[in-house]
């Protein structure tokens, strides 16, 4: 058979067992990521094929790949038509499940086939797929595993990776037929954007030091003050990159009233950027880092959570809503130091809902709360802060998001996995109430290699991603622009907007030249 013709929809697939099914042939089953296709796995599924009459490979799609950093090396596509080119197998599905249970379920093989290895397994992932087998009346068989070998040990022996992430990049953007003039296109539709950021103010504090030696009187470090800046953070930094990409951007935060709270109002007006306070603060959240060389030594913050009352609450609530009238999209950052409060939500989130096209939020910090966040157009956070607000710190990646958007009502996420990059998560058809109960997930990875200073990374992703989702791009082309603003941060020290040049330039870095597209095409 063809190798296109053996990769199947899940509907297919199912087709095609209950056909086998009604012939009396014997259907054997093997799942697994496949990353590098060793000699290993070739023997594993001969084997498998000699067990029964058809041959049925799952791969675990990109996105639902536990591996590492890194992880997947070669895209779910291509492991999927690796694996429909060998004569053994019959059949091949990219399994968008987080586990192998839920085709399991559906598919109900007659032989599940797993390595050796998975004999006394108490995996608790393989246990279920071994019940959910013999439930259905099917057999668990193991192979023999006299040839060893390891995709990951592999991976891990190749001293350089980066061509094979440029060659992931290089895909999702001509997957998705993103091209200069459609990113150009784009960032000009920005200046037509009312944007509204909401959220906690921090002062972000560099000191610059000198390393001098240990300290006479104990053993710490002795450091030298060479000087020192300071850059707006929090919800005001969202706010700068909004604005820098050319968006009208109003600012509704936190800020007291000591000098440096007027510095602040300074420099916001005079990048255009319309801003409310409230007056509740009796300090400025102020983060110091102190730097010697690109290296951070040491924070110390400044500034206690500070909820608003129930007067200013709704003072706030009002403000809001009255400034969110006409606007784009509205942007909420929370921080934790109290400028959000589940009050504030509950006395705006409806009304916005019903005015404004586009909701997006993110948080940051142990005091903010992901779940308070309902029905959102996209929510931003990253890996750590959605296990962390789920309490879930062993399923797959695609499980945990699903919760959340589940739990949540909400429609999309973009998860940042750090150095790994991110993944784009979407119920079809823009909907949390999804018929069949699948996320679909993409994942991109990281645009930059070298960050000499990752702070802002996410505020400027969420800043570009919002805007151009405002601008009518799809999750994907949204993710690509945010991806590219957070390149774009990491690069610099401190908090720097970023601007439309910084952007196309990014992305001209990152196009194959056009031989190089046809190859992949």
């Amino acid at each position: 058979m063809p190798v296109n013709r053996k990769i199947c929809t899940l509907q297919q697939l199912l087709t095609l067992r209950e056909h086998y099914r009604s012939l009396g042939r014997t259907v054997v089953h093997c799942h697994g990521c496949f990353d590098v296709v060793h000699p290993g796995h070739i023997h594993h599924l001969q084997h498998a094929r000699s067990l029964g009459d058809v041959l049925i490979v799952s791969v675990s799609s990109d996105a639902h790949v536990n591996k590492g950093v890194s992880r997947p090396l070669i895209p779910d596509d291509l492991r999927a038509s690796s694996l429909a080119a060998l004569e053994c197998v019959d059949l091949v599905y990219l399994n968008d499940y987080p586990t192998a249970v839920e085709l399991l379920e559906q598919l109900k093989p007659d032989i599940y086939v797993k390595g050796r290895e998975y004999e006394t397994s108490a995996d608790p992932r393989f246990l279920k797929e071994r019940d959910t087998v013999i439930t259905h009346g099917g057999e668990v068989f193991f192979t023999s595993g006299d040839v060893v070998y390891s995709s990951t040990a592999l991976i891990g022996a190749l001293t350089d990776t980066g061509a094979f992430q440029r060659e992931k990049v290089h895909r999702f953007i001509q997957q998705h037929q993103i091209t200069p003039d459609r990113i150009q296109h784009r960032i000009e539709q920005f200046r037509k954007l009312k944007v509204v950021v909401i959220g906690d103010y921090i002062l972000d504090r560099y000191h610059f030091c000198e390393a001098t030696g240990i300290a006479g009187e104990s053993p710490m470090m002795s450091l030298r003050s060479l000087g020192q800046q300071s850059y707006d953070g929090g919800a005001a930094i969202i706010a700068r990159h909004a604005a820098a990409l050319g968006a009208q951007t109003t600012l509704i935060t936190a800020l007291s009233k000591d000098p440096d709270a007027h510095q602040v109002l300074f420099r916001l007006q005079a990048e255009h950027i319309q801003v409310h306070t409230s007056d509740h603060r009796k300090q400025l959240v102020t983060k110091n880092r102190y730097l010697v060389d690109d290296h951070k030594v040491f924070k110390l913050d400044e500034g206690s959570t500070a909820p608003l009352d129930s007067r200013r609450e709704k003072l706030l609530a009002d403000r809001i809503l009255e400034t969110a009238e006409g606007a784009s999209c509205v942007i909420f950052a929370d921080f934790g130091y109290g400028m959000i409060t589940p009050g504030l939500l509950d006395r705006v989130m409806s009304r916005l809902r019903e005015s404004v096209p586009v909701l997006t939020a993110d948080v940051s910090g142990k005091q903010s709360n992901l779940l308070r966040f309902r029905k959102v157009d996209l929510l931003c956070p990253t890996e750590r802060e959605v296990r962390e607000a789920l309490n879930d710190f062993s399923s797959g990646i695609g499980a945990v998001v699903s919760e959340l958007l589940r739990t949540t009502e909400v429609p999309a996420s973009l998860i940042t996995l750090g150095k790994q990059g991110l993944v784009a998560c979407q119920w079809p058809r823009r909907t949390w109430e999804a018929s069949d109960g699948r996320l679909s997930t993409e994942y991109l990875p990281a645009l930059c290699t070298h960050a000499p200073d990752p702070l802002g990374a996410g505020d400027a992703l969420l800043a570009a991603a919002s805007l151009a989702l405002s601008s009518g791009a799809s999750l994907s082309e949204s993710a690509l622009i945010g991806s590219l603003a957070a390149a774009c941060e990491v690069q610099q020290i401190g908090n720097i907007p970023v601007t439309p040049d910084l952007l196309i330039d990014a992305f001209l870095q990152l196009v194959p030249p056009p031989e190089t597209l046809s190859k992949v095409a």
